[in-house]
């Protein structure tokens, strides 16, 4: 079954509350480095290679099911925990929902306390095989940069663009999306091209804003869509490409999730100079909207690196930009 169509059916965030629940844990060493286990021969699933976590019971809450698997698999104490998403998988014994964590600090080096084998990989450059189908959707969900960066050439000007973006490059911003909506079309045709051509020496992703023909033609990662682009949507748009959306409440959010969006942005959270009135989220706000999503969600509005650690407490996944970043 492939993700796209297991996530259209399954991953509906209100439709969860009966399926059995898992837990997952994503224990990140500072460089990034990720935790991977295979379990004994006798166990199920024992040929693929699987984050470690287990079954949350009936009168347990999720994160106290993870701490309680990371010390019976790993002999560890997992001290910092933060909720991520919720994804819901069909593995061949039956229909899951797996609630996924990121772990960040634990008290001793993880030990195989159940016969299994344990690997740290780099995500980005994964060397095992099999792994999990049900694990990979959380891999490149994991892949996807901390810092969202929205262009600016039209106020910059792109000479003076271009040159910030090389900047942003060299300084480790992985996820740019051309949103230049007074352009023309031949202009952003090109400029949205050199975008691409200066980021595919980093590994950078190139999202395209509102047009997923542009998105192809330049050879774009992927298209950001507006609410009016996906709300009457009934599958995933974009094909394989990624695709993000633009959000700015729970209704919306939910409809992405419907249609597999591989991640989203909501906003606004915190106030803006360029919209001193608007009404906010806040962080409260912010935190319910995205609360038991399956796609990762970046807060946008007010937004400067500073606040990087915060969203995360927030369990958002990172933080989009604008001018905070150029």
């Amino acid at each position: 079954m492939s993700a796209h169509g297991s996530f259209a059916r399954q991953n509906h965030p209100m439709t969860a509350d009966k399926i059995p629940r898992r837990t997952v844990g994503v224990l990140e060493r500072p460089a990034g480095w990720v935790l991977f286990e295979r379990r004994a021969a006798n166990k199920t699933l024992s040929t693929y290679w699987k984050l470690p976590g287990g079954k949350i019971d009936t009168d347990e809450y999720a994160r106290e099911a993870l701490i309680r698997e990371m010390q019976e698999e790993l002999g560890i104490h997992a001290t910092q925990v933060r909720p991520w998403i919720t994804r819901t998988f069909d593995y061949p014994h039956g229909l899951f929902l797996l609630r996924i964590f990121r772990i960040t600090a634990w008290d001793a080096e993880p030990r195989p306390m159940e016969g299994q084998e344990l690997s740290w990989q780099d995500p980005k450059n994964l060397r095992l095989d099999p792994v999990l189908p049900a694990h990979r959707k959380v891999l490149n969900a994991l892949n996807l940069s901390p810092i969202y960066a929205i262009s600016q050439a039209g106020k910059l000007g792109m000479e003076l663009f271009l040159e910030r973006l090389q900047l942003a490059l060299n300084h480790g911003v992985r996820l740019i999306q051309v949103r230049e909506k007074g352009m023309p079309v031949a202009q952003l045709h090109e400029f949205a091209g050199t975008v691409v051509a200066m980021c595919r020496p980093f590994g950078a992703k190139v999202m395209i804003n509102g047009d997923i023909e542009l998105a192809r033609s330049v050879g774009a990662d992927g298209v950001h869509l507006q609410p009016e682009h996906y709300r009457k949507l009934h599958a995933r748009p974009a094909g394989n490409l990624l695709w993000a959306a633009a959000c700015h409440n729970r209704t919306e959010l939910l409809q992405a999730a419907r249609l597999d969006a591989d991640f989203a942005v909501l906003s606004p959270v915190l106030k803006t100079r360029s919209h001193p009135g608007a009404e906010v989220l806040g962080w409260h706000g912010f935190a319910e909207a995205i609360r038991d999503l399956p796609m990762p969600v970046y807060a946008l509005g007010g937004m400067k690196k500073g606040l990087l650690e915060s969203v995360r407490y927030h369990n958002a996944h990172g933080i989009a930009m604008l001018s905070g970043i150029w």
